[in-house]
């Protein structure tokens, strides 16, 4: 960018980024011809790296087809393809598929049609929606509501719905010294029933989690049985469970929807990010068929729509992505080389005074840092270590995904890793050394 000045408004208008060539595999080039190993795919995007040629075919010979027609007058042989594909694949249940460009369109999308449900069932009083704290499940207005993000929400707070959240499932932090998970769970659970009380259960539209925590906490799981409570919980209210796979489903955390991993089914369902794999802006929401029917039966009309919906080009990425992972079975390698991965970083940072917890499934993995791992007291906000570590690593030539905040909104750091599914042991050992490197970088 040297000697020109840019019109592109930047993410950060104070350190506009360098200028990216090409992509190969794992890595991307600047062009200056530095590489950069690709640990975090972007933002838990670029499940395949950058340059699969089924993909990029299939993109191809789509636009001398037809790049685009609008769902208002057609729907087209890629959409209808991939939404076959998906619903084969998914959770039982899970019925249709409404294809948008993005996680929060997704997003945005199952809030409103989980509200437009109970309109056409004849129960208009249920509007609330009970969320996590920390938790993100999107920058529009409707989803930055329901996400946890205290930071990310605070400058729009007079804008946003009023939504109820409740703890998270984040056993480093949550869980007592001397309490079993069991108890943990059972305190979770307890929190929601008192909340769903507190507004009455006729109220509730939804409960929206997502199943592995992705940027706000840094790949946290939950506790067994934690879904099936939740699940359970929902059906005996008559609560929809809204589930934002948007960063870790598609095979992120080793199956391609994250909640087959913890036995639970959802009425709704977002996905994006792996989806497209950063090939097309690509996203997806999908429903059970009892929500599809209501619709149907009903006013047949989903008050809701974007230009892009089921966009033939970016549908036929998708598919062709699905076919890699599936078909191709890509999506093995997901359990496999994550265990090689977190085994790396528990060899080499497991000990590390200030990495206070290793967690995550299949290549979705986070570092929380800690100034004292004895009581695990944050580094002051001040010192941004978040920040220091991205830069460090950009420097060294990988590109990670750290974050601040972790704790409470303010308090808190931690780094999220998300390597594409193409990941050797060679580049498991780079990313672990490049880490490290960056670690000392900033005197840690």
């Amino acid at each position: 960018m040297s000697g020109r000045t840019s019109h592109v408004f930047p993410r950060n208008s104070k350190a506009p980024p360098p200028v990216v060539s090409h992509g190969d595999g794992a890595y991307l080039y600047d062009t200056s011809g530095k590489a950069y190993l690709d640990g975090s795919g972007g933002a838990a995007v670029s499940c395949l790296g950058h340059s699969d040629a089924h993909v990029t075919q299939t993109i191809k010979a789509q636009l001398d087809k037809v790049a685009f027609a609008h769902t208002g007058f057609f729907t087209s042989d890629p959409a209808e393809a991939l939404a076959d594909k998906l619903i084969g694949l998914a959770p039982e249940g899970l019925d249709r598929v409404y294809f948008v460009s993005g996680g929060s369109e997704a997003m945005e999308a199952a809030l409103k049609l989980a509200r437009q449900y109970f309109i056409e069932i004849g129960q208009p009083q249920r509007g609330r929606i009970i969320a996590r704290r920390q938790s993100y499940h999107g920058n529009t207005l409707g989803a930055l509501a329901t996400g946890g993000n205290a930071w990310r929400r605070a400058p729009f707070a007079p804008l946003l719905i009023d939504v109820s959240h409740v703890a998270p499932c984040y056993a480093y932090r949550g869980q007592h010294e001397g309490e079993t998970e069991a108890a943990y769970c059972d305190r979770l659970i307890a929190e929601l029933e008192a909340e769903i009380a507190k507004h009455g259960a006729e109220t509730i539209m939804a409960f929206v989690a997502e199943p592995v925590v992705g940027a706000t906490l840094g790949a946290v799981p939950p506790v067994a049985n934690y879904f099936k409570r939740i699940r359970d919980l929902c059906t005996r209210h008559g609560i929809l469970l809204i589930l934002d796979e948007v960063m870790c489903g598609m095979g992120r955390t080793g199956t391609l929807f994250a909640c087959e991993q913890d036995g639970v089914a959802p009425d709704i369902c977002a996905v994006a990010k792996g989806l497209g794999a950063g090939y097309q802006p690509l996203g997806a929401m999908l429903c059970s068929k009892t929500i599809h029917d209501a619709i149907e039966t009903g006013s047949g009309f989903f008050q809701h729509g974007h230009t892009y919906i089921g966009h033939p080009t970016a549908c036929a990425a998708g598919l062709a992505v699905l076919e890699r992972l599936v078909d191709d079975a890509l999506l093995a390698n997901v359990a496999p080389m994550g265990a090689a991965l977190a085994n790396r970083l528990n060899d080499r940072f497991g000990q590390h005074p200030n990495v206070g917890d290793i967690r995550g499934r299949g290549l979705f993995l986070g570092l929380e840092l800690v100034e004292d791992r004895v009581n695990k007291a944050p580094f002051d906000p001040s010192q941004k270590i978040n920040a220091q570590i991205k830069k460090a690593a950009f420097e060294a030539g990988l590109i990670c995904y750290p974050m601040g905040g972790t704790v409470d909104g303010q308090l808190g750091d931690h780094i999220l890793l998300a390597p594409p599914f193409i990941l050797t042991e060679t580049q498991a050992d780079e990313l672990t050394d490049k880490l490290w490197n960056a670690f000392k970088a900033v005197g840690l």
